[in-house]
Protein backbone atom coordinates (compact mmCIF):
# COMPACT_ATOMS: atom_id res chain seq x y z
CA UNK A 1 0.00 0.00 0.00
CA UNK A 2 1.25 3.44 -0.94
CA UNK A 3 1.10 5.95 2.10
CA UNK A 4 1.55 9.79 2.34
CA UNK A 5 2.26 11.27 5.52
CA UNK A 6 2.11 14.67 5.87
CA UNK A 7 4.29 16.25 9.17
CA UNK A 8 7.38 14.54 10.07
CA UNK A 9 6.72 14.92 13.68
CA UNK A 10 6.07 12.43 16.70
CA UNK A 11 3.14 10.79 14.95
CA UNK A 12 4.36 10.93 11.31
CA UNK A 13 7.60 9.51 12.12
CA UNK A 14 6.15 6.87 14.27
CA UNK A 15 3.93 5.89 11.04
CA UNK A 16 6.37 5.82 8.92
CA UNK A 17 8.63 3.50 10.89
CA UNK A 18 5.79 1.21 11.46
CA UNK A 19 4.17 0.81 8.08
CA UNK A 20 7.49 0.77 6.48
CA UNK A 21 8.22 -2.20 8.91
CA UNK A 22 5.24 -4.30 7.47
CA UNK A 23 6.23 -3.31 3.60
CA UNK A 24 4.27 -0.79 2.75
CA UNK A 25 5.41 2.16 0.34
CA UNK A 26 5.57 5.29 2.53
CA UNK A 27 6.16 9.09 1.43
CA UNK A 28 7.13 11.51 4.46
CA UNK A 29 6.04 15.19 4.02
CA UNK A 30 7.48 17.87 6.47
CA UNK A 31 6.76 21.40 5.64
CA UNK A 32 10.12 22.75 7.61
CA UNK A 33 13.12 22.91 5.87
CA UNK A 34 14.58 20.01 8.12
CA UNK A 35 13.69 17.99 11.17
CA UNK A 36 12.57 20.44 13.42
CA UNK A 37 14.74 21.24 16.65
CA UNK A 38 13.83 23.33 19.94
CA UNK A 39 10.59 22.82 21.80
CA UNK A 40 9.71 21.86 25.18
CA UNK A 41 10.29 18.96 27.75
CA UNK A 42 7.89 16.33 28.56
CA UNK A 43 7.37 13.14 30.47
CA UNK A 44 6.80 10.53 28.71
CA UNK A 45 5.24 7.19 30.41
CA UNK A 46 1.80 5.15 30.35
CA UNK A 47 1.10 3.83 26.35
CA UNK A 48 3.74 6.16 25.13
CA UNK A 49 5.99 4.71 27.09
CA UNK A 50 5.38 1.26 25.65
CA UNK A 51 5.23 2.14 22.42
CA UNK A 52 8.74 3.77 22.72
CA UNK A 53 9.93 0.21 24.08
CA UNK A 54 8.07 -1.85 21.20
CA UNK A 55 10.14 0.39 18.65
CA UNK A 56 13.48 -0.53 20.27
CA UNK A 57 14.22 2.81 21.19
CA UNK A 58 13.87 3.00 25.01
CA UNK A 59 17.79 2.39 25.48
CA UNK A 60 18.94 5.70 23.87
CA UNK A 61 15.56 7.37 25.08
CA UNK A 62 16.99 6.76 28.65
CA UNK A 63 20.79 7.72 27.48
CA UNK A 64 19.04 11.13 26.91
CA UNK A 65 16.61 11.89 30.05
CA UNK A 66 16.80 14.61 31.51
CA UNK A 67 17.82 13.91 35.51
CA UNK A 68 15.09 15.63 37.37
CA UNK A 69 15.35 15.82 41.50
CA UNK A 70 13.03 18.16 42.18
CA UNK A 71 9.54 20.51 40.84
CA UNK A 72 10.00 23.68 43.49
CA UNK A 73 7.40 26.07 43.56
CA UNK A 74 8.61 29.44 44.47
CA UNK A 75 6.66 32.58 45.71
CA UNK A 76 7.78 36.28 43.99
CA UNK A 77 10.42 36.61 46.16
CA UNK A 78 12.17 33.18 44.98
CA UNK A 79 11.22 31.60 48.47
CA UNK A 80 10.32 28.12 48.21
CA UNK A 81 6.52 27.59 49.42
CA UNK A 82 5.53 24.56 47.41
CA UNK A 83 7.08 21.36 45.16
CA UNK A 84 7.76 17.58 45.21
CA UNK A 85 10.65 15.12 44.42
CA UNK A 86 10.41 13.76 40.85
CA UNK A 87 10.53 10.46 42.61
CA UNK A 88 6.67 10.84 43.25
CA UNK A 89 6.09 10.53 39.50
CA UNK A 90 8.67 7.39 39.34
CA UNK A 91 6.77 6.01 42.37
CA UNK A 92 3.48 6.58 40.11
CA UNK A 93 4.45 4.76 37.19
CA UNK A 94 6.28 2.64 38.59
CA UNK A 95 9.42 3.48 37.18
CA UNK A 96 8.55 3.44 33.92
CA UNK A 97 8.51 7.30 33.02
CA UNK A 98 11.25 8.79 31.65
CA UNK A 99 12.08 13.04 30.70
CA UNK A 100 12.78 13.95 27.27
CA UNK A 101 13.10 16.73 25.02
CA UNK A 102 9.78 16.15 22.15
CA UNK A 103 12.70 17.00 19.26
CA UNK A 104 15.19 14.39 20.80
CA UNK A 105 12.45 11.78 20.71
CA UNK A 106 10.66 12.94 16.89
CA UNK A 107 14.55 12.38 16.17
CA UNK A 108 15.25 9.12 17.73
CA UNK A 109 11.94 7.83 15.65
CA UNK A 110 13.19 9.43 12.08
CA UNK A 111 16.79 7.67 12.98
CA UNK A 112 15.04 4.67 12.30
CA UNK A 113 13.99 5.65 8.78
CA UNK A 114 16.61 7.93 7.57
CA UNK A 115 17.36 6.63 4.10
CA UNK A 116 14.95 4.28 4.66
CA UNK A 117 12.14 6.22 3.77
CA UNK A 118 11.30 8.54 1.44
CA UNK A 119 11.19 12.00 2.92
CA UNK A 120 10.32 15.48 1.37
CA UNK A 121 11.32 18.91 3.61
CA UNK A 122 10.36 22.60 2.98
CA UNK A 123 7.20 20.72 1.10
CA UNK A 124 3.20 20.26 2.13
CA UNK A 125 0.15 18.17 1.10
CA UNK A 126 -1.97 21.36 -0.76
CA UNK A 127 -4.72 19.00 -2.34
CA UNK A 128 -6.65 16.19 -2.62
CA UNK A 129 -8.49 14.35 -4.49
CA UNK A 130 -10.34 11.21 -2.90
CA UNK A 131 -12.14 8.96 -6.24
CA UNK A 132 -12.82 6.32 -3.65
CA UNK A 133 -10.05 3.83 -4.62
CA UNK A 134 -7.25 6.24 -4.64
CA UNK A 135 -6.23 9.83 -3.53
CA UNK A 136 -4.73 11.82 -5.95
CA UNK A 137 -2.73 14.29 -3.85
CA UNK A 138 -1.04 17.95 -4.89
CA UNK A 139 1.98 19.41 -3.13
CA UNK A 140 2.66 23.02 -2.95
CA UNK A 141 6.17 22.13 -4.98
CA UNK A 142 6.43 18.23 -5.59
CA UNK A 143 5.13 16.87 -8.44
CA UNK A 144 1.71 15.19 -7.52
CA UNK A 145 1.31 11.24 -6.39
CA UNK A 146 -1.58 8.86 -6.25
CA UNK A 147 -1.52 6.58 -3.07
CA UNK A 148 -3.72 4.27 -1.29
CA UNK A 149 -4.09 6.41 2.06
CA UNK A 150 -2.98 9.84 3.06
CA UNK A 151 -2.39 10.53 6.88
CA UNK A 152 -2.57 13.82 8.47
CA UNK A 153 0.31 14.06 11.03
CA UNK A 154 0.52 17.99 11.12
CA UNK A 155 -0.53 18.77 14.66
CA UNK A 156 -2.94 21.32 16.12
CA UNK A 157 -3.34 23.09 13.39
CA UNK A 158 -3.56 20.25 10.57
CA UNK A 159 -3.59 21.26 7.07
CA UNK A 160 -4.91 17.61 6.05
CA UNK A 161 -7.88 18.36 8.59
CA UNK A 162 -8.67 21.43 6.94
CA UNK A 163 -8.91 20.18 3.35
CA UNK A 164 -10.65 17.13 4.34
CA UNK A 165 -12.97 17.59 6.84
CA UNK A 166 -13.50 20.96 7.25
CA UNK A 167 -12.34 24.61 9.30
CA UNK A 168 -10.61 24.11 12.49
CA UNK A 169 -13.82 26.13 14.31
CA UNK A 170 -15.62 23.17 13.99
CA UNK A 171 -12.62 20.82 15.89
CA UNK A 172 -10.47 23.44 18.17
CA UNK A 173 -11.73 24.01 21.65
CA UNK A 174 -9.90 26.42 23.40
CA UNK A 175 -9.10 26.25 26.94
CA UNK A 176 -8.72 29.75 27.69
CA UNK A 177 -5.02 30.19 28.18
CA UNK A 178 -2.03 30.58 25.97
CA UNK A 179 1.50 29.37 26.13
CA UNK A 180 5.12 30.40 25.23
CA UNK A 181 8.32 28.75 25.83
CA UNK A 182 11.91 29.54 24.65
CA UNK A 183 15.42 28.76 25.18
CA UNK A 184 18.20 31.36 26.88
CA UNK A 185 21.77 30.20 26.45
CA UNK A 186 23.87 31.34 29.31
CA UNK A 187 20.82 32.35 31.69
CA UNK A 188 21.43 32.57 35.47
CA UNK A 189 20.70 31.42 37.65
CA UNK A 190 20.72 27.54 36.90
CA UNK A 191 19.78 24.86 38.99
CA UNK A 192 20.88 21.25 37.89
CA UNK A 193 18.23 18.99 37.79
CA UNK A 194 15.78 21.30 39.18
CA UNK A 195 12.58 22.67 37.97
CA UNK A 196 11.35 25.98 39.27
CA UNK A 197 7.67 27.97 38.48
CA UNK A 198 6.29 30.59 40.13
CA UNK A 199 2.70 31.29 39.95
CA UNK A 200 0.22 34.25 40.45
CA UNK A 201 -3.25 34.74 39.62
CA UNK A 202 -3.61 33.27 35.80
CA UNK A 203 -0.10 33.49 35.06
CA UNK A 204 3.08 30.85 35.40
CA UNK A 205 6.19 30.58 34.69
CA UNK A 206 8.85 28.21 34.93
CA UNK A 207 12.56 27.02 34.24
CA UNK A 208 14.18 24.08 33.55
CA UNK A 209 17.89 23.28 32.52
CA UNK A 210 18.33 21.61 29.27
CA UNK A 211 21.64 20.86 27.25
CA UNK A 212 24.26 22.84 26.13
CA UNK A 213 24.13 25.45 29.25
CA UNK A 214 20.92 26.58 27.67
CA UNK A 215 17.31 27.44 30.08
CA UNK A 216 14.39 26.21 28.21
CA UNK A 217 11.56 29.26 29.64
CA UNK A 218 8.19 27.77 29.79
CA UNK A 219 4.91 30.40 30.39
CA UNK A 220 1.43 30.41 30.70
CA UNK A 221 -1.53 32.87 31.05
CA UNK A 222 -4.84 33.04 30.64
CA UNK A 223 -6.65 34.46 27.78
CA UNK A 224 -8.18 37.87 29.83
CA UNK A 225 -4.19 39.31 29.71
CA UNK A 226 -4.29 38.83 26.15
CA UNK A 227 -6.08 42.36 24.89
CA UNK A 228 -6.17 40.89 21.10
CA UNK A 229 -5.27 37.89 20.20
CA UNK A 230 -1.71 38.23 18.64
CA UNK A 231 -0.54 37.99 15.63
CA UNK A 232 2.54 35.97 14.29
CA UNK A 233 4.98 38.51 14.82
CA UNK A 234 6.90 38.07 17.36
CA UNK A 235 7.84 41.10 18.15
CA UNK A 236 4.03 41.51 19.00
CA UNK A 237 4.14 38.40 21.12
CA UNK A 238 7.04 39.68 23.27
CA UNK A 239 4.99 43.03 23.89
CA UNK A 240 2.31 40.90 24.79
CA UNK A 241 4.40 38.72 27.15
CA UNK A 242 6.15 41.56 28.91
CA UNK A 243 2.84 43.38 29.54
CA UNK A 244 1.68 40.59 31.12
CA UNK A 245 4.48 38.85 33.19
CA UNK A 246 6.24 42.31 34.00
CA UNK A 247 4.72 42.40 37.37
CA UNK A 248 5.26 39.19 38.74
CA UNK A 249 8.09 39.49 41.15
CA UNK A 250 10.71 36.63 40.59
CA UNK A 251 13.17 36.18 37.74
CA UNK A 252 10.49 37.77 35.58
CA UNK A 253 12.49 40.98 34.78
CA UNK A 254 15.71 38.54 34.09
CA UNK A 255 13.37 36.27 32.09
CA UNK A 256 11.63 39.11 30.58
CA UNK A 257 14.81 40.52 29.15
CA UNK A 258 16.38 37.85 27.58
CA UNK A 259 12.81 37.09 26.02
CA UNK A 260 14.22 40.59 24.15
CA UNK A 261 17.00 38.82 21.93
CA UNK A 262 15.21 35.67 21.58
CA UNK A 263 14.72 33.87 18.17
CA UNK A 264 12.28 31.05 17.46
CA UNK A 265 9.74 32.03 20.33
CA UNK A 266 6.63 29.47 20.57
CA UNK A 267 3.58 31.07 21.27
CA UNK A 268 -0.16 29.69 20.82
CA UNK A 269 -3.23 29.03 22.06
CA UNK A 270 -3.75 25.82 24.02
CA UNK A 271 -6.61 23.89 22.79
CA UNK A 272 -8.24 20.18 22.39
CA UNK A 273 -9.10 18.79 19.03
CA UNK A 274 -12.58 16.84 19.41
CA UNK A 275 -13.66 14.76 16.32
CA UNK A 276 -16.50 12.20 16.10
CA UNK A 277 -14.52 11.04 12.93
CA UNK A 278 -10.58 10.80 12.11
CA UNK A 279 -11.30 9.29 9.00
CA UNK A 280 -12.45 9.71 5.91
CA UNK A 281 -12.78 7.83 2.87
CA UNK A 282 -8.72 7.59 1.95
CA UNK A 283 -7.92 9.92 4.55
CA UNK A 284 -6.71 9.65 8.06
CA UNK A 285 -5.73 11.94 10.64
CA UNK A 286 -3.27 11.12 13.64
CA UNK A 287 -1.81 12.93 17.13
CA UNK A 288 -2.57 16.25 17.77
CA UNK A 289 -4.05 16.70 14.46
CA UNK A 290 -6.74 14.05 15.63
CA UNK A 291 -7.18 14.32 19.31
CA UNK A 292 -4.70 16.55 20.51
CA UNK A 293 -5.13 16.71 24.40
CA UNK A 294 -3.89 19.71 24.51
CA UNK A 295 -0.43 20.73 25.44
CA UNK A 296 -0.94 21.27 28.97
CA UNK A 297 -2.09 17.92 29.73
CA UNK A 298 1.84 16.86 28.52
CA UNK A 299 0.82 13.32 26.76
CA UNK A 300 0.39 14.41 23.97
CA UNK A 301 3.65 12.77 22.49
CA UNK A 302 2.61 9.34 24.36
CA UNK A 303 -0.25 9.22 22.62
CA UNK A 304 0.65 10.30 19.17
CA UNK A 305 3.07 7.36 19.29
CA UNK A 306 0.01 5.05 20.31
CA UNK A 307 -2.22 6.27 17.57
CA UNK A 308 0.84 5.41 15.33
CA UNK A 309 1.13 2.13 16.43
CA UNK A 310 -2.54 1.05 17.02
CA UNK A 311 -3.07 2.39 13.26
CA UNK A 312 -0.28 0.71 11.51
CA UNK A 313 -1.47 -2.10 13.77
CA UNK A 314 -5.07 -2.58 12.35
CA UNK A 315 -3.95 -1.49 8.73
CA UNK A 316 -1.75 -4.49 9.30
CA UNK A 317 -4.53 -6.97 10.73
CA UNK A 318 -7.21 -6.12 7.83
CA UNK A 319 -4.98 -6.16 4.46
CA UNK A 320 -6.81 -4.63 1.46
CA UNK A 321 -9.60 -3.45 3.80
CA UNK A 322 -8.67 0.22 4.64
CA UNK A 323 -12.34 1.27 5.93
CA UNK A 324 -12.42 -1.81 8.65
CA UNK A 325 -8.89 -0.92 9.48
CA UNK A 326 -9.54 2.66 10.19
CA UNK A 327 -12.73 1.81 12.03
CA UNK A 328 -10.69 -0.79 14.12
CA UNK A 329 -8.08 1.98 14.71
CA UNK A 330 -11.14 4.61 15.46
CA UNK A 331 -12.88 2.06 17.82
CA UNK A 332 -9.67 1.63 19.65
CA UNK A 333 -8.29 4.88 20.28
CA UNK A 334 -11.33 6.82 20.55
CA UNK A 335 -12.42 5.82 24.21
CA UNK A 336 -9.16 6.82 25.56
CA UNK A 337 -8.92 9.93 23.79
CA UNK A 338 -12.36 10.71 25.29
CA UNK A 339 -11.23 10.59 29.00
CA UNK A 340 -7.48 12.09 28.57
CA UNK A 341 -9.72 14.88 27.28
CA UNK A 342 -11.93 14.94 29.90
CA UNK A 343 -8.97 14.86 32.78
CA UNK A 344 -6.87 17.55 30.73
CA UNK A 345 -9.94 20.32 31.20
CA UNK A 346 -8.81 19.51 35.20
CA UNK A 347 -5.55 21.00 34.47
CA UNK A 348 -5.87 24.72 33.97
CA UNK A 349 -7.00 25.63 37.68
CA UNK A 350 -4.12 23.78 38.21
CA UNK A 351 -1.61 25.40 36.62
CA UNK A 352 -3.73 28.68 36.46
CA UNK A 353 -5.18 29.21 39.67
CA UNK A 354 -7.67 32.27 39.23
CA UNK A 355 -6.64 33.85 42.83
CA UNK A 356 -4.00 34.24 45.26
CA UNK A 357 -5.94 31.90 47.61
CA UNK A 358 -6.01 29.67 44.52
CA UNK A 359 -2.52 29.68 44.05
CA UNK A 360 -1.29 28.63 47.56
CA UNK A 361 -3.59 26.25 48.14
CA UNK A 362 -2.34 24.32 44.86
CA UNK A 363 1.15 24.87 46.42
CA UNK A 364 0.09 23.41 49.84
CA UNK A 365 -1.17 20.78 47.65
CA UNK A 366 2.05 20.06 45.99
CA UNK A 367 3.80 19.55 49.27
CA UNK A 368 1.69 16.85 50.40
CA UNK A 369 3.15 15.12 47.41
CA UNK A 370 6.15 14.27 50.07
CA UNK A 371 4.10 12.66 52.42
CA UNK A 372 3.49 8.64 51.92
CA UNK A 373 -0.34 7.89 50.00
CA UNK A 374 -0.92 11.76 49.02
CA UNK A 375 0.84 11.36 45.60
CA UNK A 376 -1.23 8.47 44.76
CA UNK A 377 -4.44 10.40 46.08
CA UNK A 378 -3.77 13.39 44.93
CA UNK A 379 -2.56 12.11 41.17
CA UNK A 380 -2.90 8.71 40.68
CA UNK A 381 -5.80 8.41 38.15
CA UNK A 382 -3.28 10.60 36.18
CA UNK A 383 -0.46 7.95 35.45
CA UNK A 384 -3.54 5.08 35.31
CA UNK A 385 -3.43 4.47 31.32
CA UNK A 386 -7.26 2.59 31.27
CA UNK A 387 -5.68 1.39 27.52
CA UNK A 388 -3.20 -0.72 26.77
CA UNK A 389 -1.29 -1.52 23.43
CA UNK A 390 -2.34 -4.18 21.17
CA UNK A 391 -0.37 -6.88 19.98
CA UNK A 392 -0.14 -7.27 16.51
CA UNK A 393 2.41 -9.49 14.34
CA UNK A 394 4.58 -6.38 13.44
CA UNK A 395 8.52 -7.02 13.77
CA UNK A 396 10.54 -4.59 15.67
CA UNK A 397 14.07 -4.06 13.85
CA UNK A 398 14.84 -0.70 15.23
CA UNK A 399 18.08 -2.25 16.33
CA UNK A 400 19.55 -3.30 13.09
CA UNK A 401 20.92 -1.34 10.28
CA UNK A 402 19.02 -0.62 7.45
CA UNK A 403 19.38 -3.26 4.34
CA UNK A 404 21.59 -2.25 0.98
CA UNK A 405 18.24 -2.11 -0.80
CA UNK A 406 16.44 0.39 1.11
CA UNK A 407 14.66 3.32 -0.03
CA UNK A 408 17.09 6.46 -0.02
CA UNK A 409 15.66 9.29 1.37
CA UNK A 410 14.94 11.78 -0.97
CA UNK A 411 15.45 15.40 0.73
CA UNK A 412 13.90 17.44 -2.78
CA UNK A 413 13.13 20.82 -0.32
CA UNK A 414 10.78 21.71 -2.15
CA UNK A 415 12.12 20.65 -5.62
CA UNK A 416 9.78 20.57 -8.45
Amino acid sequence: MRVAINGAGIAGTALAYWLYELGHEVLLVERAPELRTGGYVLNLWGVGYDAMEKMGLLPKMLEQQYETDELRMVDRQGRTRGGYPSQALQDLADGRIVTLARADIAAAIYGLIDNRVETVFGDSVKTIEDDGVRAHVGFEHAQPREVDLVVGADGLHSKIRQITFGADTQFERPMGCHVASFEVAGYRPRNDNLYVAHTAPGRYVARFPVRDDKTLIFMLLRDRFLPDVPTADDSERKAVLTNAFSDMGWECPAILSALESVDGLYFDGISQIRMDEWAKGRVALVGDAAACPSLIAGEGAGFALAEAYVLAGEIHDHPGDLDSALKHYQARIKPYAARKHKYAEGLVPSFLPRTEFGVRARDLATLLMRLPVFPRLLMGRYFRDAMKLPEYAMACSATQAPSDNSLKQTQLRGAA
